[in-house]
């Protein structure tokens, strides 16, 4: 891992129902590997095999930090519908630290090209959404033009998953997506954030593939998130 990068935002638990790891391996994970910073960001309810929103309510009794690393709570929502609608209520989002938001196939699925951006612009204008997961999913394929232009307007950050790199994925369609979602976002001036969506605790803090796509299209760092805490924080409006 390349170590000027030190926080990582999407990782999942045992409590996500197809994960594999606690949250102290996590958080021994990323202590080993440098990172500064994790947020815990399980499926929320209606993604199947996932935990209850009692989960979401309990996550207080976590430590603020483990190993030397800051913990922060958080979950990612299933959109629901072309609406924005998502599966945790306002209540619950209010307590958390980081929400992301993503479309999965068990979830909701695939709409026309308009209906997805519809749909993506929608959820961003919620309030306690700031990251939109894994949008390069080519299953959803949405105008990255006016998602990006929503992402500036809202304060939203994008983020550029690692996971869907990887051939194993099921969401994997190559990076061309993702590559032009990176270059309309140096264009606008958009942050993204790396997230490995760590399903076991080995791949937190893998930002391999997707530092090769930044690299290659000479993306700035100061729209990176990733490598500082108090950067990420005022951004997201953690602090």
């Amino acid at each position: 891992m390349n170590r000027k990068y030190i926080l990582d935002v999407h990782c999942h638990t045992v409590s996500s129902g197809h994960a594999y790891s606690s949250v102290t391996e996590c958080a021994k994970a990323a202590s080993e590997k440098g990172l500064e910073l994790i947020a815990i960001t399980d499926h929320a309810p209606k993604m199947p095999g996932s935990c209850s929103y009692l989960h979401f309510l309990n996550l207080n009794v976590i430590p603020k930090t483990l190993y030397g690393v800051e913990i922060l709570k958080g979950a990612e929502l299933n959109i629901l519908n072309k609406d924005g609608k998502v599966d945790l209520s306002e209540k619950i989002l209010r307590k958390l630290d980081v929400v992301i938001a993503s479309l999965h196939i068990p979830c909701i699925k695939p709409m026309s090209f308009e209906e997805n951006t519809e749909c993506i612009i929608n959820v961003m204008r919620n309030p306690y959404i700031k990251i939109i997961g894994h949008p390069g999913d080519p299953r959803y394929p949405f105008d990255i033009e006016k998602v990006v232009s929503a992402a500036r307007e809202t304060k939203t950050v994008l983020e550029l998953n690692n996971t869907s790199l990887s051939p194993e994925n099921g969401r994997y369609d190559g990076p061309d997506t993702i590559l032009k979602i990176i270059e309309e976002c140096k264009k606008r001036g958009v942050f993204v954030i790396f997230g490995s969506d760590a399903h076991f605790h080995t791949n937190i803090g893998n930002f391999k593939e997707v530092e090769k796509l930044t690299e290659r299209m000479n993306f700035p760092e100061e729209l990176i998130l990733n490598n500082s805490v108090d950067k990420f924080k005022k951004v997201l409006g953690c602090i």
